[in-house]
């Protein structure tokens, strides 16, 4: 009876082939749900009213000097929109020299460095070389025999070499989070550089604010100081009575003291602006400004809720922090599968240094290791704690897109209300310095009496402080528009140096799965 050949082994190679293939496989798979970007808010505005570049617009509420452009870019050097030569030196200098933003990309550094080195330590197979040389004595008293003293010199040099398979991606979990938690400090640094630059544009157009009122202040003080000269002389005329001059008096003397503290006020925000910029407080390097230093941008850009989470820094940062918890939560699912671990060795022995590389004398290994967890209480605690860890920075990053949609809608309404408070404001102002003209001329006729003149002053004193801290406010609240919009940074353009580390990948969808 004839028999049938029996099936052979798959020959050597081929079984080598099959294991490197599944262990390939293997390391291609990583525990853990893979981070999806949330998704923007579904929302189409930002306010509850129409606002001017919504669908439902009025025209013109924002006043003739300004309107919204829908999706309009915003420029990374916003500030230069007011106009003002000075004001673009001092942002710059700030943001070469402030310590505030070195810190800030410091940190970057670190965080981009820890990257490196932990990728440098993971990703590839780690070796070490050694060399050395001993002299030995022996004897042979181990095994019960007397004498048999021996001296020697022992040489060795080798090469050891391990690698980490990282079959189930624990490793590659972690570097993805450290790889999120740099994205997080880019978007600090960005963050930080956003408003490094509106506060001080903010400081400057409130010294601005504060150098119109002194001058005001000033002009109406000495305005005062001629129409109680005028009486003392129509006192001794006996037009006049004693007690308007004494009423005068008071009133010069209270402007005066009211100066103080608005001279108070100036000097802090220039100390303010030295110390943003990166300056001394005492520097007389920092510009002095006025509301005539500043224009109005004609054109507002606004973009969409679902834009403006992907541009606004700390939106952003949230996100990051939000990949950076999903990545962790898989390294420490990826703690509960084996490791697999691989090491050579190869060297050289040899009793005298000359034959240390000969043919005699070379030693090597080839060893693997696997390790799995038996008993571990703690790790499925460790791992409900990471999971704990990533419900919150979900529910932080959600907080963070709804504290920025509020704060866009507050700017937008401010904006609304500054306009129609500044038209108020200017035509109060108009009327306060006609009424106050006539009623000097009246006064230098003899027809108004002192106290009609003094209710005249102070009117047109508040309605002029009224008028510069309308247009500070509308100013500064297009300052804050700017702002609440993210500016105009890009990934790498606000550190102003390339990114030597891919963003963590995120791909669009729901959150995680």
């Amino acid at each position: 009876m004839k028999r049938k050949p029996c099936k052979q082994a798959p020959p050597v190679r081929l079984r080598a082939a099959c294991l490197v293939l599944g262990i390939g496989i293997l390391a291609g798979c990583a525990v853990g749900p893979d981070f999806r970007r949330p998704e923007p808010p579904q929302v189409s505005g930002y306010t509850a009213q129409a606002m001017p570049g919504q669908t439902a617009a009025a025209p013109g509420s924002l006043g003739e000097a300004q309107r919204f452009v829908p999706g309009g870019p915003v420029p990374a050097d916003w500030w230069k929109e007011w106009g003002s030569a000075k004001l673009n030196a001092l942002v710059q200098q700030a943001l070469e020299a402030s310590p505030t933003l070195e810190a800030a990309k410091a940190t970057l550094l670190q965080a981009r460095e820890t990257y490196e080195a932990q990728s440098g330590a993971t990703l590839y197979p780690q070796a070490t070389g050694q060399a050395g040389a001993q002299r030995r004595q022996t004897n042979n008293a181990p095994s019960g025999q007397a004498g048999g003293e021996r001296t020697y010199e022992l040489y060795n040099a080798g090469v050891g070499v391990s690698y980490n398979l990282d079959i189930f991606g624990g490793n590659r979990r972690t570097l993805e989070a450290l790889a999120a938690q740099a994205d997080y400090q880019r978007y600090q640094f960005a963050g930080a550089r956003l408003a490094l630059a509106a506060n001080i544009v903010t400081t400057a157009i409130l010294q601005a604010q504060l150098a119109d009122q002194l001058q005001a202040s000033e002009d109406l003080l000495a305005t005062q100081e001629e129409q109680l000269d005028l009486t003392r002389r129509r006192l001794a005329l006996g037009a006049a009575s004693p007690s308007d001059v004494l009423a005068l008096q008071v009133q010069v003397e209270q402007s005066r003291a009211a100066l103080s503290p608005v001279r108070s006020r100036l000097d802090q925000t220039q100390h303010l602006l030295a110390v943003l910029s990166g300056q001394p407080p005492e520097s007389k390097a920092v510009p002095q400004f006025t509301l005539a230093d500043f224009r109005l941008p004609t054109e507002l850009p606004l973009r969409i809720p679902s834009e403006l989470t992907r541009q606004r820094p700390d939106i952003q940062a949230s996100e990051a922090l939000l990949h950076a918890a999903n990545a962790q939560y898989g390294a420490i699912l990826a703690k509960q599968y084996p490791r697999l671990t691989l090491s050579a060795d190869l060297g050289w022995q040899s009793l005298t240094l000359g034959s240390l590389f000969g043919s005699g004398a070379l030693v090597w290994g080839l060893a693997g290791q696997v390790a799995q967890p038996l008993f571990n209480a703690g790790l499925p605690a460790e791992a409900r704690a990471a999971e704990a860890a990533f419900a919150a920075a979900e529910a932080n990053y959600r907080q963070t897109v709804l504290s920025a949609l509020r704060n866009v809608a507050d700017v937008l309404r401010a904006l609304d209300h500054d306009a129609q408070a500044l038209a108020a404001q200017a035509a109060a102002d108009q009327a306060a310095r006609e009424s106050l003209h006539l009623t000097r001329q009246g006064y230098a006729l003899g027809t108004v009496s002192y106290l009609q003149l003094l209710i005249a002053q102070q009117q047109a004193q508040q309605t002029a402080t009224g008028l510069i801290a309308a247009r500070s406010q509308r100013l500064a609240d297009t300052v804050a528009l700017y702002q609440s919009m993210g500016g105009g940074w890009t990934q790498d353009e606000a550190t102003g140096e390339p990114n030597r580390l891919p963003r963590a990948e995120a791909a669009e969808g729901p959150k995680h799965q």
